[in-house]
């Protein structure tokens, strides 16, 4: 089974910074991808950073994010973080850490993995 642990969300005011973290745990050999999304109130949940895990960590950004975060992973430690800088009050949502989980026992079945989210509350 998978297990991805959010930490790190929290109050800063525009402009600040805050780093997210995503620890993982179970079957992580089988993960293709990490990335983080995000849901703000009324709204539906959106990509913010992906990186692939197989594909020589190629990452992916939302055009909103691009320049201000930084998705990375520490291999020895299982985590991603995601680096968040600039913020702005329409930063504002609970973040979610996802792991894409490729598995061949016969045929390949691709499963989503997601964390119980982190709330990201950036003042103006």
């Amino acid at each position: 089974q998978v297990q991805l642990v959010e930490s790190g969300g929290g109050l800063v005011q525009a402009g600040g910074s805050l780093r997210l973290s995503c620890a993982a745990s179970g079957s992580i050999s089988t993960f293709v991808a990490m990335g983080w999304y995000r849901q703000a109130p009324g709204k539906q949940r959106e990509l913010v950073a992906a990186m692939s895990i197989t594909g020589g960590g190629s990452t992916n950004y939302a055009n909103s994010v691009k320049g201000r975060f930084t998705i990375s992973r520490d291999n020895a430690k299982n985590t991603v973080y995601l680096e968040m800088s600039s913020l702005k009050p329409e930063d504002t949502a609970v973040y979610y850490c996802n792991a894409g989980s490729l598995r061949n026992s016969g045929s390949y079945r691709y499963t989503d993995y997601w964390g119980q989210g982190t709330q990201v509350t950036v003042s103006s």
